[in-house]
C-alpha cells in the first residue's frame, strides 16, 4: 500500500517584466509545483520515516518534471523546495522532503551542484510560505537570491502535507548588487 495519497495538485507561474525600472529584455519566470497529500503519520508518532522519504522521491520527480516541462530544462537557473505540514503532523513529516524533493530536482536537472534551499512549517489550512531560491550551480551567486510565495487556500488540512518544488529562469529583475555572478563561478563545488 502506498504512503502517498494525493488530494490535489497546483501549478503556480509568475512572470516578472520589471520592478519599477526598465522592462527586462527577457522576463523572469518562476514556477511552483505543489501536491497536497494525506499525512500517513498525522496524529501519531512514527519512529521510522525512511520508507516515507524513499517513496516521496516519485512525487518529487513528478513535480520536478512538471516544472521542467513548464519552464524548459535549459532555462532553469534557480530552485528550492518547501513543505507545509497540517497541524496534526510534526515538522519532521515535512523534513522528509529535504532528501526526496532535492534528489528529484537534481536528478531531473542533471545533477546541479548547489545545495537546494528549503522552507517548511507546521501550520493551519491556507498558510502561505515564502520559499528562498538560489542559483542551481553555486549557492553564493547573489543576483539569483530570490523568493516565491507558495500555498493553496484549502490546504493543508490538519491531516495533510503540502509539498512544493520551485524553479526559476534567472536572476532577480534589475539585480545590481554585485557579488559573485553566474559567469564567474569557477570552483564548481556548489558554493562558488
Amino acid at each position: 500500500m502506498s504512503l502517498i495519497e494525493i488530494r490535489k495538485r497546483s501549478l503556480i507561474i509568475e512572470t516578472q517584466y520589471h520592478e519599477g525600472g526598465p522592462k527586462a529584455t527577457v522576463p523572469l519566470k518562476m514556477a511552483a509545483s505543489c501536491a497536497v497529500i494525506l499525512n500517513p503519520y498525522a496524529g501519531r508518532y512514527e519512529s521510522d520515516l525512511m520508507p516515507f522519504m524513499a517513496e516521496l522521491r516519485s512525487l518529487g520527480t513528478l513535480l520536478a518534471q512538471e516544472l521542467v516541462d513548464t519552464l524548459g530544462r535549459d532555462n532553469i537557473e534557480t530552485y528550492s523546495k518547501a513543505a507545509i505540514v497540517g497541524v496534526n503532523g510534526e515538522m519532521e513529516h515535512g523534513a522528509v522532503w529535504h532528501e526526496a524533493g532535492g534528489w528529484a530536482m537534481r536528478s531531473v536537472l542533471g545533477e546541479p551542484k548547489a545545495m537546494v534551499p528549503a522552507a517548511k512549517a507546521v501550520a493551519a489550512t491556507g498558510y502561505r510560505l515564502m520559499v528562498p531560491l538560489h542559483y542551481i550551480h553555486a549557492s553564493y551567486v547573489r543576483s539569483h537570491f530570490n523568493s516565491m510565495e507558495i500555498g493553496i487556500q484549502d490546504a493543508p488540512r490538519p491531516n495533510e502535507i503540502l509539498f512544493a518544488l520551485v524553479m526559476g529562469t534567472g536572476a532577480r529583475v534589475h539585480s545590481r548588487l554585485g557579488g559573485l555572478t553566474k559567469d564567474k563561478v569557477s570552483v564548481h563545488d556548489g558554493q562558488r
